[in-house]
């Protein structure tokens, strides 16, 4: 793949972040690309970058990258999850996955492998990779014990360094789980369900000790320095059923959150806030608002939220409804859910279906925000439709090969292209062929009832 960034990146040394280059006022490469993307001016990106308040996850050993901001500024993105397991999927499959993901428009995608050559597979994705690569570094460091409880500090943090040094551009790690916050899931139903949470909850337990990301944050901010890693604070205390949403737990771990951001903007470390995975409805603008309060604005990165438990095999459109209000009311950045969740790992078609939903949610709630020209594709797909442009249509959809397929399950001829009508109504009861006769004809019947003498809108005998 062209290395993008190749010249941007060399001779980089020292502190390398994105923010602390936006603090010395200076405006990068990266920033001037994203700003383009956004239709910002790049001195609102390199402000809003100093601030904290958007993220440009950059690694500077990842020149395939093409930089993407995320931040309330601009667009609300979408993250794709891949990765193999131990029980299932190869190298080949994950750069499928990978180059599914980015076709069909995931902004960033995580590599979530926990099973064998862990290093080897992302270092494919990363060379594939133009758009910003994330991970959880505590799979890899499990996969090289007998057990989470085998894992040193010294351990985790070997391999923080070595997936900085591939490349990775934005790392979850969970640093907020803390001892005094574990009993507060005693009343909770599903308890943990971050995986990282989890491994993290049973190393403390079983040494009786502090959470060594906590313990050891400043030699984490070292090699977020070194590399322009993004950290990306995981909610290890996620609450996994609408019972437990808004709990005490998860709130407490927020506000752990907060204080680490604090810490890594002091190092000028670029920083983003994972979110909830199960709230209902009416408790997502409060959390959105939470996080805002307590982690300062750095951008909120959340899973759905699922808006309901009994949704097994669509999960995808559970979380999606509850990802689309989470963007209107503040979140930077969507992690997709797929149909497999809670059931299985996903594969290509789960991937492209949890991706689309996602990119409606996201989409819907930048309209519902009024970023500048966001509904103009909205606008120009009504008038295609209007204009029985079919091919028109397809090009415009967020799923071109999807549109195209389902209207040519019925009518698939190369003249069905330019009929008006569709095979939903018919050529007899098509709504917009009879509106657009009774438009001309309401033209026609207004042109001899307003005579040109009379004053535009009045009409005789009125």
């Amino acid at each position: 793949m062209d290395k993008f960034r190749s010249a941007w990146v060399r001779g980089r040394a020292g502190n390398v972040t994105q923010m602390h280059f936006a603090r010395q006022g200076e405006i990068t490469p990266e920033m001037v690309h994203v700003a383009r993307e956004e239709s910002l001016e790049p001195a609102t990106v390199r402000d809003e970058v100093a601030r904290g308040r958007m993220v440009i996850p950059a690694n500077i050993n990842h020149p395939e990258l093409q930089p993407v901001a995320i931040g309330i500024k601009a667009r609300c993105k979408i993250n794709a999850n891949i990765g193999n397991s131990q029980i299932s999927s190869g190298l080949e499959e994950e750069l499928e996955k990978l180059d599914l993901s980015v076709r069909y428009g995931a902004d960033t995608v995580m590599d979530l492998s926990t099973g064998k050559q862990i290093p080897r597979i992302r270092e494919a994705i990363l060379r594939h990779a133009a758009v910003p690569i994330g991970t959880v570094p505590i799979y890899e460091a499990v996969e090289r014990v007998p057990d989470v409880r085998a894992l040193t500090p010294e351990m985790i943090l070997q391999v923080i360094e070595e997936q900085a040094q591939q490349g990775v551009d934005y790392m979850t790690v969970h640093c907020g789980v803390l001892l005094h916050v574990l009993p507060l899931i005693a009343s909770r139903i599903t308890k943990i369900v971050s995986r990282g949470g989890a491994l993290m909850a049973q190393w403390m337990l079983h040494h009786e000790a502090e959470n060594p990301l906590y313990t050891h944050f400043d030699q984490l901010l070292e090699i977020c320095k070194r590399y322009d890693v993004t950290l990306s604070l995981g909610d290890g205390m996620r609450p996994g059923s609408l019972h437990d949403a808004s709990d005490a737990a998860q709130f407490a771990e927020l506000k752990v959150l907060g204080e680490l951001t604090t810490r890594a903007w002091a190092q000028d470390v670029q920083v983003m806030i994972e979110g909830p995975g199960h709230v209902p409805m009416d408790q997502i603008e409060m959390n959105m608002e939470r996080e805002r309060q307590e982690c300062h604005e750095a951008p909120f990165y959340v899973l759905g939220p699922l808006v309901t438990d009994i949704a097994a095999g669509y999960d995808h459109i559970a979380s999606a409804i509850g990802g689309a209000i989470a963007a209107w009311k503040g979140a930077s950045m969507l992690c997709y859910v797929t149909p497999k969740e809670h059931l299985g790992l996903p594969h290509a078609e789960d991937v492209r279906n949890g991706i689309i939903a996602y990119k409606i949610a996201a989409h819907a709630a930048d309209i519902a925000r009024k970023r500048p020209g966001v509904r103009d594709r909205d606008d120009a797909m009504s008038r295609a439709r209007y204009a029985f442009d079919w091919n028109r249509q397809f090009e415009l959809a967020l799923d071109p090969e999807r549109a195209r397929s389902y209207h040519d399950e019925t009518l698939p001829e190369n003249a069905h292209k330019s009929a008006e009508f569709c095979s939903m109504c018919g050529p007899r009861f098509c709504a917009y062929k009879l509106s657009q006769e009774v438009a001309d004809k309401s033209r026609a019947l207004a042109a001899r009832f307003i005579p040109h003498h009379c004053p535009e809108g009045e009409v005789r005998g009125a």
